[in-house]
């Protein structure tokens, strides 16, 4: 039964009237367009495979981020949770530290790791001009602690976000970020 209707070694499905092949035929060039679906008028785009979305994606990685420059650059981000265990200095030292060591053997390091440093100073000015503001203001002093709160949340947030993307090669820019190293 190898060269059975019902049984194939390469476990495709077998070609019927009903199941036509993709392959050009005689009368069908190699260059041409497959005719379009009953559902799909002459003209319209095919929508893209998974297959297709997936290549895409994978091209859009950076072909010279390797392993561990992505691993480097990701812990560049994640430095910055130094912060919540020594706050005001944590944040930008640790990640100082890290890019210091790897920018000259990792381009991508080096990138990563700027904007990783030049974050978390951008996140210390906001937190240090926030206090300032709320302390000039007799109300404003009970907010403080509030205002910490809510940029400290916002620097965990985007702090995350840029850990995954450098983890997977993607180049990451934070938002609200003034660029002190460039």
């Amino acid at each position: 039964m190898e060269g059975s209707y019902f049984m194939t070694e390469t476990n495709e499905i077998p070609e019927t009237p009903e199941t036509p092949s993709n392959e050009p035929t005689a009368e069908q060039p190699e260059n041409a367009e497959p005719a379009a679906s009953p559902e799909q008028p002459a003209g319209a785009e095919q929508p893209a495979s998974t297959e297709q979305v997936a290549s895409v994606q994978q091209e859009q990685v950076s072909e010279e981020v390797n392993k561990d420059a992505r691993m480097w650059a990701m812990f560049c981000h994640l430095a910055g949770l130094a912060g919540y265990v020594m706050p005001i200095v944590g944040n930008i030292v640790a990640p100082l530290i890290i890019w210091q060591i790897k920018k000259d053997e990792y381009p991508f390091v080096d990138e990563q790791g700027k904007e990783a440093v030049n974050f978390q100073i951008s996140m210390s000015l906001y937190v240090l001009i926030g206090a300032v503001l709320c302390a000039i203001t007799c109300v404003g002093a009970v907010l403080i602690p509030v205002v910490a709160i809510v940029v400290g949340i916002f620097d965990l947030v985007f702090l995350l976000i840029a850990a995954v993307k450098a983890n997977s090669g993607r180049h990451y820019r934070y938002p609200l970020t003034i660029r002190f190293i460039k």
